[in-house]
């Protein structure tokens, strides 16, 4: 790979829900808040720049 391109900062995880342990792929620099699709609970939050993430981690996606 050239030097002069970087690689991406930003990563796709896939994390598990605290309340009902669904799991769910979200972007770890989300602009949004992320709820969970099966009980509403709050995933992540955006911070402007890497989002917080509030659900356990389980994998991290290339």
């Amino acid at each position: 790979m050239p030097k002069y391109f970087k690689e991406p900062k930003s990563k796709f995880l896939k994390v598990e829900c605290n309340k009902c342990s669904e799991k769910q792929i979200i972007f770890n620099s989300a602009s949004n808040e992320i709820k969970c699709r099966n009980c509403g609970e709050t995933l992540a939050e955006s911070t402007g720049g890497k989002a917080k993430i509030k659900a356990k981690i389980r994998k991290t996606l290339e």
